[in-house]
């Protein structure tokens, strides 16, 4: 069953705002990160990239949490329960699109570095369930 944003939650992720994602660890411990976010209907979809711990992690379980808190309203916040599809389909594509959107270059000039990363991964995550005061 998947569960519906509302319209605020998704005109915050429309923005640059900062998520957290968290994934289970093989020994069931979290893993959190910081990451950039980009909406695709309720869908939420971020990048990583093939062997970051995510990306093990999503590949083994695929339950996943997104918690979104606006910089300038701590109090606000909301959590995104779902689980995660990954597919370097148009990898590539969304890391640049998420640079566009958060820093305003393309990735490879924002990260001149990041010729040597292994493939771009998209996380597809599809809400199970939405709590929080946003």
């Amino acid at each position: 069953m998947t569960a519906a944003l509302s319209t605020e939650l998704k005109n915050l992720l429309d923005t640059p705002v900062f998520v957290n994602i968290a994934t289970i660890q093989p020994d069931g411990s979290p893993q959190v990160s910081p990451v950039w976010v980009k909406r695709d209907g309720d869908d939420v979809l971020i990048s990583t990239t093939v062997g970051r711990r995510k990306e093990k992690n999503l590949r083994r379980d695929p339950r996943v949490t997104v918690v979104v808190q606006p910089f300038d309203a701590p109090y606000s916040y909301a959590e995104i329960r779902g689980e995660a599809t990954l597919t370097t389909d148009g990898g590539q594509e969304l890391i640049d699109e998420l640079s566009v959107k958060y820093t305003g270059k393309p990735y490879a000039d924002f990260n001149p570095n990041s010729g040597a990363d292994d493939p771009r991964v998209v996380v597809r995550i599809s809400p199970r369930k939405v709590v929080g005061s946003i």
